[in-house]
C-alpha cells in the first residue's frame, strides 16, 4: 500500500513552539532502527541520532523549510509515533510512511531462494525492514558524493565538519544540526574542503548538482531507470553514486551499489561462498532483479561480510588528508 493509499492518521497541531505529531498504523511490523539507519553517515553525523530505544532524530531540509523529525515504533500499540518541529514539520509528518516503507510496494513480491540460506535466515529476521524513502535528492547527492573513493572513515569525518561549519542548528530539542542548503554548499571556500581532505574532483559533484536540485528532486516521480538516467546526466554521477542516491532518497529496491569496494564481494560471498567482482555478482542476483538492493541490505544488516584475511586498506595518500597528520585518521578509524 503507498502512503497515498494510507487511511487518515491522527495528528496533532503544535503550539508555542511544541511538536507536530502523527500516529500512523502501518497494519505491519515496522523496525524503525534498521530501516532508517541507512540514512546515519557514521555514529557522528551531526544530522541523524539512533537512540538506544529505536529510535531516530533526524535533521532535514523540506521544500516548507527545514525540520527536526523524531520517529519511534510503538509495537504494543500497532503504531508509529513521530514528531516534527520547525517549518518543514507538516511536509515533515506526510512523508513518515513512505520514510518507514510504505512507498516499498514490491516488498510482498519478494522470495528468497531456499539455497540462498544466509538470505532467507536475513530475511526471517528483518521482516520489518522496507525500502526508506526520505524524498530529500540533493541531500543524498551532496553526502553520497563525499565518499567516492575514499575510505568511509575519511568521507564521514568530511561529512561532519562540512556539516558543523556551514549547516546551522535544527529547530527543536535535540542539538542536531542542518545539512547546508545548495547554495550554502556553492559558497564554501576552496580552503575549507581542503581542509575537511575532500579534493576538487569530489567537491566538484556537490558543486555542480547545487544549481539543479530543484530538478533533482522531479526525479521522485519517475520511473526508476528514468530516475537513474536523468541522475547520471550530472559530471561525477555514475552507478553507485545514483544507486547510493536512489537507496535513499527514491526507495528503490533494485538500486544495487555496483560499483563499491566491499558490496559485490560481499554479497556473492554471503549467497554463494564466493568472493566475486560486479560481473560476478550480478550473474548471482540476477534472479532477485528488482529487489537487488533489498538483497545487500538484508545481508549488510544480517552482518554478512567476507572474512578478511589481510591487514585493512590503508586510508588514501592522494587526498588532502594526507597533510593533517595520520593521528586523526586513527581517532576516525577508532570512533567513525
Amino acid at each position: 500500500m503507498s502512503a497515498a493509499e494510507q487511511p487518515e492518521q491522527p495528528r496533532e497541531p503544535g503550539r508555542c513552539g511544541q511538536p507536530r505529531t502523527l500516529r500512523w498504523r502501518p497494519g505491519h511490523r515496522v523496525d524503525v532502527r534498521a530501516t532508517l539507519a541507512v540514512l546515519r553517515r557514521g555514529a557522528g553525523d551531526p544530522t541523524h541520532r539512533l537512540e538506544a530505544d529505536g529510535s531516530l532524530w533526524r535533521a532535514t531540509r523540506t521544500p516548507a523549510g527545514p525540520v527536526l523529525l523524531h520517529v519511534a515504533a510503538r509495537p504494543a500499540d500497532g503504531e508509529v509515533e513521530a514528531s516534527a518541529w520547525g517549518p518543514g514539520a507538516e511536509w515533515a509528518l506526510d512523508g513518515v510512511p513512505d520514510l518507514l516503507g510504505a512507498a516499498d510496494d514490491t516488498h510482498a513480491d519478494f522470495v528468497p531462494r531456499p539455497e540462498h540460506r544466509t538470505l532467507v535466515d536475513a530475511w526471517r529476521r528483518y521482516g520489518g525492514w522496507r525500502v526508506p524513502r526520505t524524498r530529500a535528492v540533493f541531500e543524498a547527492v551532496s553526502a553520497s558524493a563525499l565518499e567516492q573513493v575514499v575510505a568511509s572513515v575519511e568521507a564521514f569525518a568530511a561529512w561532519r565538519r562540512l556539516v558543523h561549519r556551514h549547516g546551522e542548528p535544527a529547530p527543536g530539542p535535540a542539538g542536531l544540526r542542518l545539512p547546508p542548503t545548495p547554495q550554502q554548499w556553492m559558497l564554501i571556500p576552496s580552503w575549507e574542503w581542503l581542509q575537511a581532505g575532500v579534493e576538487l574532483r569530489r567537491r566538484k559533484v556537490t558543486i555542480l548538482a547545487a544549481p539543479r536540485a530543484s530538478g533533482l528532486e522531479r526525479t521522485l516521480g519517475m520511473p526508476p531507470e528514468q530516475a537513474d538516467a536523468a541522475l547520471r546526466s550530472l559530471p561525477g554521477i555514475g552507478v553507485w553514486t545514483s544507486a547510493e542516491v536512489r537507496q535513499r532518497a527514491h526507495g528503490h529496491a533494485d538500486a544495487f551499489s555496483f560499483g563499491d569496494l566491499h558490496v559485490p564481494g560481499d554479497v556473492s560471498w554471503a549467497l554463494t561462498g564466493e568472493v566475486l567482482d560486479d560481473a560476478g555478482c550480478a550473474e548471482v542476483i540476477e534472479c532477485y532483479r528488482g529487489h537487488r538492493f533489498r538483497v545487500q541490505r538484508l545481508l549488510a544488516l544480517a552482518g554478512h561480510h567476507r572474512p578478511r584475511r589481510g591487514p585493512r586498506l590503508a586510508l588514501p595518500t592522494h587526498t588532502p588528508n594526507r597533510a593533517l597528520g595520520s593521528a586523526r585518521y586513527v581517532r576516525h578509524r577508532a570512533h567513525g
